[in-house]
């Protein structure tokens, strides 16, 4: 029975952070089916430009996510907190270079995949993709921020 006290509260930590984590998959998932569903109204895609560039999208979106969720927070994390005013310079240029290393691997992943899309849609839907894309993100927030407000 003692050993069973010790283990309760580890085994209590891991189920809370592994549902926490099957949370944030679902969250992912329900906003990636949203933004489906919101470019391809916005898009008008025919069947066979869906057909050929969901693939390429799908991929290119979950490049970007993972650049922007893991190296860019794992950045951002050492900037949180006192831990900015306790870095030496030394460790800041380190720091903005591989932030800037980021930005421009995400700068370059977007020319890549315009680039792609270019034998599959004309020019004027792959500019209303960024507009759809800004304006989804832009709802995405709105929502999420009125939600907020109603607690």
């Amino acid at each position: 029975m003692m050993n069973f006290r010790k283990l309760l509260p580890l085994l209590l930590l891991f189920t809370c952070s592994f549902y926490a984590q099957d949370n944030i998959k679902d969250k992912k998932e329900q906003v990636k089916a949203m933004k489906v569903a919101f470019l391809t109204t916005e898009l008008n895609l025919s069947s066979q430009e869906a057909e050929k560039f969901w693939p390429l999208y799908n991929a290119y979106d979950d490049k970007q996510f993972e650049i922007r969720h893991e190296k860019m927070r794992t950045l951002k994390w050492r900037m949180n907190g006192d831990a900015l005013n306790k870095i030496s310079e030394k460790e800041a240029i380190i720091l903005l270079n591989q932030m800037e290393a980021a930005d421009e691997e995400l700068f370059l992943l977007r020319k890549k995949f315009t680039k792609s899309i270019r034998t599959i849609l004309p020019a004027v839907k792959i500019l209303k993709l960024k507009k759809s894309e800004d304006d989804f993100y832009r709802k995405l927030l709105q929502q999420y921020g009125d939600r907020g407000k109603r607690k």
